[in-house]
């Protein structure tokens, strides 16, 4: 399905400052995901074929997947540029009242998610080389001050947000070899940003599980414990911004992967990406004690969430050409959420003295992932795709956050390609995430049993350019 195409001038500086500007406003927007923080494929063309990306040549985006890829592209450059807009349609419901509260537009960090996308690719030889920004997931919601979850113990309308934002970018770089006509290996390593923007209520009750559960310590815990009717303990750690998190940190993770080409028209891949190695989240932040008594007590101080990983993720792959226009391909993955995902730990020291240490239970399962994907070219100028993906849920109910619903796990992909000439294209792709519920009825994550319902759309368009 590939065409040779005639090789163009290298673009101007103008344009390569334009590009820089994108990776780095990569960092604006926040987007949800199939595999809990993660985007169900990079790049268009993947993520019109359910995220297919082991076997499959989905361009320079292939690095984010499997790096042996590159060596799928043609000889010479290729970039592409892209944006990912993320729509969301998450509802929570108190199940002893029916009260319900929509996620919306309250603030400026969260929806609708936009996230640029961009990579470059140079192939030489049996060496192909490449570099990008991408997304790689996260998640957003915003109940604003006013639902039943700003509600503390007893009742008691506190006027304090319930919201989020988690935004995790990769800045990944990749090599890719050819070492023979069938067999290709590839390495990267991701420098990783992520940044966390969280308002988050726990009642009186839940704060006593915790302790209950040896999960509260250090000073400040008789503190709160000495006031004369604790209903609440809120953290506020967001800077209401596009652009900003209350909290955040720099890491990597490393990633390896190879093709092989079976038969003529059969490729299979495997690829691993290590868990990420990122460092504490740090920042300013905002613990206020809500008290029936003595009101609302707000204390200033630096927080951190230590230890916040994203996981490995192991990708088996195989990619069929039925026919000359027709191609179909497949992934199962395996994401180890449960070796990073096991508790939330959140270390706040206040500036008046006085520390406080909380563990909140988590407890991820792994998730199987499966992937499956076609693409028919219709003539010179148009390919047709399509794709499913379908996940095990990695988060478990008894642990589940209203703040925190990334439960999403089946999704339907559609897209197409167009060539505007023989060395750019068009792409464009759309995935719709079903509806998925999930309870929580049982302390300390929630006080009210809750009920989440999660669905979502997904749209990507990218231009690729081949020099």
């Amino acid at each position: 399905m590939n065409e040779a195409r005639p090789t163009l001038p290298a673009p101007p500086r103008r344009a390569r400052r334009a590009a820089a500007a994108l990776a780095l406003a990569a960092a604006a927007g926040s987007a949800q995901a199939t595999d809990v923080f993660r985007l169900e494929g990079f790049g268009a063309v993947s993520r019109s074929m359910g995220g297919v990306a082991t076997a499959q040549d989905v361009g320079p985006a292939g690095m984010m997947t499997n790096p042996a890829t590159l060596s799928l592209l043609q000889a010479g450059h290729t970039l592409m540029g892209g944006l990912d807009l993320v729509t969301t349609d998450i509802e929570v419901q108190d199940q002893t009242t029916g009260a319900r509260v929509s996620s919306g537009h309250h603030g400026s960090n969260r929806g609708p998610y936009v996230a640029p996308e961009l990579a470059y690719a140079q192939r030489v030889g049996a060496w192909t080389f490449g570099v990008g920004a991408f997304a790689q997931g996260g998640l957003g919601t915003e109940y604003g001050s006013s639902s039943f979850l700003s509600r503390a113990t007893g009742g008691l309308d506190t006027g304090l947000d319930n919201s989020s934002r988690l935004l995790v970018l990769n800045i990944p770089l990749a090599a890719s070899f050819k070492v023979n006509e069938a067999l290709t290996v590839g390495a990267g390593i991701d420098a990783m940003w992520q940044g966390l923007n969280l308002n988050l209520l726990l009642g009186a009750d839940q704060v006593g599980s915790l302790i209950g559960a040896s999960r509260v310590s250090r000073a400040l815990l008789p503190v709160l414990g000495g006031l004369p009717d604790l209903r609440g303990a809120h953290f506020s750690l967001t800077r209401n911004s596009p652009l900003a998190s209350g909290i955040n940190a720099w890491g990597h993770a490393e990633r390896i992967g190879m093709t092989y080409q079976l038969r003529p028209d059969t490729r299979l891949g495997a690829a691993f990406t290590t868990r990420s190695h990122m460092a504490d989240m740090e920042g300013r932040a905002t613990l206020t004690a809500v008290d029936g008594v003595a009101g609302q007590i707000p204390l200033n101080g630096n927080l951190k969430i230590r230890d916040f990983q994203m996981p490995a993720v192991l990708n088996l792959g195989v990619s069929h050409t039925v026919s000359e226009r027709l191609q179909v391909a497949a992934d199962l993955s395996r994401v180890f959420w449960s070796r990073v995902m096991k508790d939330i730990k959140v270390g706040f020291v206040s500036d008046g003295g006085g520390d406080l240490n909380i563990l909140l239970p988590q407890d991820y399962k792994d998730q199987n992932v499966l992937a499956v994907g076609a693409a028919y070219q219709w003539d010179a100028r148009w390919t047709w795709r399509g794709g499913f993906r379908i996940a095990d849920q990695a988060l478990r109910g008894s642990t589940l956050f209203a703040v925190i619903p990334a439960t999403p796990r089946k999704h339907l992909s559609a897209g197409f390609g167009y060539a505007v000439s023989p060395a750019a294209s068009v792409d464009l792709a759309w995935s719709h995430a079903f509806r998925e519920h999930l309870d929580n009825t049982s302390l300390p994550n929630t006080s009210a049993p809750i009920g989440v319902n999660h669905a979502q759309d997904n749209a990507t368009i990218a231009f690729t350019w081949r020099f």
